[in-house]
C-alpha cells in the first residue's frame, strides 16, 4: 500500500480519483452485441453464449428438474445459512414499507401517494471468478416484498451448461419466477429487449464486469431503467491506535479479493498505525487462495494519514465510498458526520462481509463516487410512487384563480381554460 501523509486538498483530488477507462472501444463492442440481440433474439443469445461462456445451449431456461437437483448439491448447513440471511434481509427490507398519507393541502384539495411495484424486473447475477449467490437474496427478496409480479434472473452457465447450484437454491428461497442461463452483455440485452424465451423487463438490477456495466448504461438510454451506475467495488476503512490491526487488514483484503480493479482505501491518524496495518495486510495476503487477484488490487490501494477526526471525515465524504468501515474508538461520533457513503459498518465487530451476506442490509450499493447522489438498493428501488389529487368545489375556489394566473403567465391558454370552465360550472 502506498502511504501518503497529510496530503493537501489539491493532492487529494488526485489521490481519491478513481482510475479512468477508455470506454470508446468497449462501447462499440457492447453496442454491436446489443443490436444483434435486439434483431435476432434467442439465436443471437445462444451464439454469444457459445463464444463468450464457451457453452452450447439448446434451451436458455433453467428447468424444474435442474432446480430440484440443485437442492441435493448444496449442503444442509449452507442452505440454512442462506435461509438465515434471507430472513434477516427480509426483516430489514419489510421495515421500509411505504405508507401513503392523504393530505389536505388546503380546503377542498386532497393529495396523496401510492406505492406500486414495478411489474417485471430483471436481476443479473455474475458468475465469473465468484458466483455471487448472495446477490440473488439481496435483489429478489425486496422485489418479492414489493410485490413485483415477475422476477426474471439471468446468470452465466458453467462450461457443462449448468448453473451454480447455490444460485438456484438462493433463487428459490427468495422467490424468483424465471431463471435463464445467460451471462454478460447478452443477458442485459435479452432482458432489455425481450427475446422468444426471455420476457422484456422494466428495470434491470445487479452488478457485473465492465461489459455488463456498459451494457446497462446503454440500454438505460432508451429501453429500460437500471438500478444505478456502477464501477469496481470499493471499501474505505477508518482506523486509529485503538483499532485491531488484524481486523482492519482482513477488511481491506476482503475487498481486494473481489477483483483486480477493486478500490481499497485506509485513512488513519498516525504513520505507525498505517505501517502496522500494511505489514499485517502483507502477512494475511500470503494466506489467501485469491492472493493473485488481491495483490493486483492492492497495487493501487492507498493509506492516507491525516491530522485529526475532522480531516478524516473530510477525506471520507469527499471520496464517497461504497463501503465505509469505522473501526475507531469513537466510531459512533464519527458515524454522525458521514454524509456520503453507500453502507456504513460501525465498530471492530462489524466487518463488511456481515453486510455482504447476512446482517440484513443490502449489498448492492453505489460505487465510483456515486454515493454523493445515489442510495443503495432498497425496497423503494422496486416500486414507483403514483401521486393522486382530488379537488372539490371548495378547492376550485381556493386555488382556481392562482392556476388561471400562472397558466396565463406561461402562455398556456388551454391550461387556463380547463380551470376557468370548472370555476364557471360552480
Amino acid at each position: 500500500m502506498e502511504i501518503i501523509v497529510n496530503p493537501t486538498s489539491a493532492e487529494l483530488d488526485v489521490i481519491l480519483k478513481r482510475p479512468a477507462r477508455d470506454a470508446s472501444e468497449l462501447g462499440a463492442t457492447v453496442s454491436a452485441v446489443l443490436n444483434d440481440i435486439k434483431l435476432r433474439g434467442d439465436a443471437a443469445v445462444r451464439e454469444y453464449e457459445a463464444r463468450f461462456d464457451k457453452v452450447e445451449l439448446t434451451s436458455l431456461a433453467v428447468t424444474e428438474a435442474e432446480m430440484l437437483a440443485a437442492e441435493s448439491l448444496v449442503s444442509d448447513e449452507l442452505k440454512e445459512a442462506i435461509r438465515l440471511a434471507h430472513r434477516n434481509i427480509r426483516t430489514f427490507h419489510e421495515s421500509q414499507r411505504f405508507e401513503g398519507k392523504h393530505i389536505r393541502v388546503t380546503e377542498g384539495v386532497e393529495c396523496w401517494q401510492k406505492s406500486t411495484p414495478i411489474e417485471r424486473v430483471g436481476l443479473y447475477i455474475p458468475g465469473g471468478t465468484a458466483p455471487l449467490f448472495s446477490t440473488v437474496l439481496m435483489l429478489a427478496t425486496p422485489a418479492n416484498i414489493a410485490g413485483c409480479k415477475e422476477i426474471v434472473l439471468c446468470t452465466p452457465p458453467r462450461p457443462d451448461g449448468s448453473v451454480n447450484p447455490c444460485v438456484l437454491v438462493a433463487a428459490r428461497t427468495a422467490g424468483v419466477n424465471r431463471i435463464y442461463k445467460i451471462g454478460g452483455v447478452q443477458a442485459i440485452g435479452a432482458m432489455a429487449y425481450g427475446t422468444e424465451s426471455v420476457p422484456k423487463v422494466y428495470k434491470i438490477f445487479g452488478p457485473g464486469n465492465q461489459f455488463v456495466t456498459c451494457a446497462k448504461q446503454q440500454v438505460s438510454l432508451h429501453d429500460v431503467a437500471i438500478d444505478m451506475p456502477a464501477g469496481p467495488s470499493e471499501v474505505e476503512v477508518l482506523a486509529d491506535a485503538s483499532s485491531n490491526v488484524r481486523f482492519v487488514a482482513a477488511d481491506l483484503l476482503s475487498q481486494a479479493e473481489h477483483g483486480i480493479d477493486s478500490q481499497v482505501l485506509l485513512v488513519c491518524k498516525s504513520i505507525e498505525t498505517a505501517k502496522a496495518i500494511e505489514a499485517e495486510v502483507e502477512r494475511q495476503l500470503e494466506l489467501l487462495p485469491r492472493k493473485e487477484i488481491a495483490a493486483q488490487a492492492l497495487l493501487h490501494s492507498k493509506a492516507i494519514v491525516v491530522r485529526d477526526d475532522d480531516e478524516m471525515m473530510q477525506v471520507t465524504n469527499r471520496y464517497a465510498p461504497e463501503h465505509l468501515i469505522i473501526e475507531t474508538a469513537n466510531y459512533m461520533e464519527l458515524a454522525e458526520k458521514v454524509v456520503n457513503a453507500g453502507s456504513v459498518f460501525l465498530g471492530s465487530l462489524t466487518p463488511e462481509s456481515a453486510g455482504d451476506y447476512a446482517s440484513g442490509t443490502n449489498h448492492t450499493l453505489p460505487t465510483n463516487g456515486y454515493a454523493v447522489a445515489y442510495s443503495g438498493v432498497n425496497l423503494d428501488s422496486f416500486c414507483r410512487k403514483i401521486t393522486y389529487q382530488h379537488i372539490q368545489p371548495e378547492g376550485i375556489r381556493a386555488i382556481g384563480r392562482a392556476v388561471e394566473l400562472m397558466a396565463e403567465a406561461e402562455g398556456l391558454d388551454a391550461h387556463k381554460y380547463a380551470m376557468t370552465l370548472r370555476k364557471e360550472s360552480l
